[in-house]
């Protein structure tokens, strides 16, 4: 049966990104259904309302058997509604984001290789939109821990250190100090734990962890790490740097019963149309998303393919050494890739 697919171009440099993910799916005959849908910063700029994504975008999500969406933007500015990616997450219950954070050879980082996976809790903490101004000069978010969503994203977290034949999870808190919230998820893990006995649990505190990132990445080589969701971003953004750019990192939002693919990146609006952006991570997402939706052999061969083009160096972007475009990449990894199933 084939499977159906909402996309979401994006802003800036999205729809281009996008461009390149779609060539590498139809060259490889990958069998999805594709379903168009509006949404994000420069569609809102349009057409206004109180989401960046309209109404019939909500019905192709809720018909879908999964979602891509390109990179969007998110404006700063308290008037704007909440983002894209923020909105999917909670109404879906995406409550895992996971990102793989592996050194492409080629590719390598001054700080040597790396080959762990941050996952990060994606519906509360500080993103749970509790965001408000009490008076002129004062305002609050409230970093809302439940056990039940902890627990959740535990469970797939561990699963995701047996899935990969590893042996260790870190959780990552700052609990000497929030000692009722990240006490709360911090034991929520450990409860979830008793089930994998196999699986050996440490704490890292948010600043340290910070820190043996940039002093020993090689520490957390197979393992993966765990935290909520403010946490998790920074850090799985600062661990991106020790693979080249976050234009590298592929990130999966998952459920129990639906997900969304998305490079980990922004949508870089000051490179838009100039076909230059890194396409890595947007076409690696979609070959993710193929995985998801039960292609295994086709996202293999695109993953393999991506894998041995940048290690060649050839034709790759400005960021990985090269001078190609994003559309000359892309076209280099579909060839490889299709080849590869013949």
């Amino acid at each position: 049966m084939v499977k159906r697919v909402a996309l979401i171009r994006g802003d800036g440099s999205g729809p281009e990104l996008v461009d390149c993910m779609i060539r590498v799916l139809k060259a490889v005959g990958a069998e999805v259904e594709i379903k168009v849908c509006d949404a994000g910063y420069e569609w809102w700029q349009k057409h206004g309302g109180d989401s960046f994504i309209p109404k019939e975008t909500w019905e192709i999500l809720q018909n879908s058997d999964a979602c891509f969406k390109g990179p969007t933007t998110t404006p700063p500015d308290p008037n704007t509604p909440r983002s894209v990616a923020v909105s999917i997450r909670q109404k879906f219950n995406l409550y895992a984001n996971i990102r793989p954070i592996k050194t492409f050879k080629g590719a390598e980082g001054p700080l040597g290789s790396v080959d762990f996976v941050c996952v990060r809790e994606a519906t509360e903490g500080l993103y749970s939109g509790l965001d408000v101004r009490l008076s002129e000069d004062t305002a609050i978010a409230v970093r809302k821990i439940t056990r039940s969503a902890s627990m959740r994203v535990a469970r797939r977290a561990f699963e995701e250190v047996v899935r990969r034949g590893w042996s260790n999870l870190i959780v990552v808190t700052k609990r000497n100090v929030l000692k009722e919230t990240d006490g709360l998820f911090f034991n929520s893990v450990l409860e979830v734990g008793k089930a994998y006995p196999n699986v050996k649990v440490e704490e890292y505190y948010i600043d340290n962890l910070a820190q043996q990132l940039v002093k020993n990445p090689q520490r957390f080589n197979q393992h993966v790490i765990l935290s909520t969701n403010l946490f998790m971003d920074i850090i799985s953004e600062e661990a991106s740097a020790l693979v080249g750019s976050i234009g590298m990192i592929y990130s999966g939002n998952f459920g129990d019963n639906y997900a969304m693919f998305e490079p980990a990146h922004g949508s870089s609006p000051k490179y838009k149309g100039l076909d230059k952006v890194n396409p890595t991570a947007t076409i690696l997402s979609g070959a993710w998303m193929l995985e998801y939706l039960g292609d295994v052999k086709r996202a293999h061969a695109i993953f393999e393919a991506t894998e041995e083009v940048i290690a060649e160096k050839r034709v790759v972007t400005y960021d990985l050494g090269g001078n190609a475009r994003s559309s000359e990449m892309a076209e280099e990894i579909a060839r490889l890739a299709a080849k590869k199933l013949r």
